[in-house]
């Protein structure tokens, strides 16, 4: 499936927002609704995440067609790894080591913001790269 690259870009805007606010505030519970947000878009998809729904809603319709598409992949497996690294830090507020749901939080966030402002997709990268060098090829 095709996506507008501009929908997870604007995901992102917002991810750095709530993860910026999770880590000033120590929020288990922020964090926690963040990693509901990217468990959505990375387990039932792109399409029924809840930033891409508010893009497509709201956003999209006041904006002319993308220049390109691009596959759903990447972003998807990109939101699959916010979601393990928020969890990992919201266990780690729940069993008490505040300093790893800081650095947990901190590395999402990271992650989010230099997507947003840059458009540089880490998780994106990370899966591009499994998908070259990682995958079991075979035997001739």
């Amino acid at each position: 499936m095709e996506i507008d690259p501009r929908g997870p870009r604007l995901g992102a805007v917002i991810a750095v927002v709530v993860l910026a606010a999770a880590l000033l505030t120590q929020s288990a519970w922020l964090l926690a609704a963040q990693v509901i947000v990217f468990a959505v878009g990375a387990l039932a998809g792109l399409r029924y995440a809840p930033y891409g729904i508010l893009y497509r809603r709201f956003v999209r319709p006041r904006l002319g067609p993308p220049a390109h598409t691009e596959a759903e992949a990447p972003p998807r497996f990109a939101q699959g790894m916010g979601m393990v690294i928020g969890a990992l830090g919201v266990i780690c507020y729940a069993a008490g080591v505040t300093a790893g749901g800081l650095v947990f939080t901190a590395l999402a966030l990271v992650a989010a913001f230099l997507n947003a402002a840059f458009d540089l997709c880490l998780g994106c990268h990370v899966y591009l790269f499994i998908q070259r060098n990682l995958r079991v090829r075979p035997s001739a």
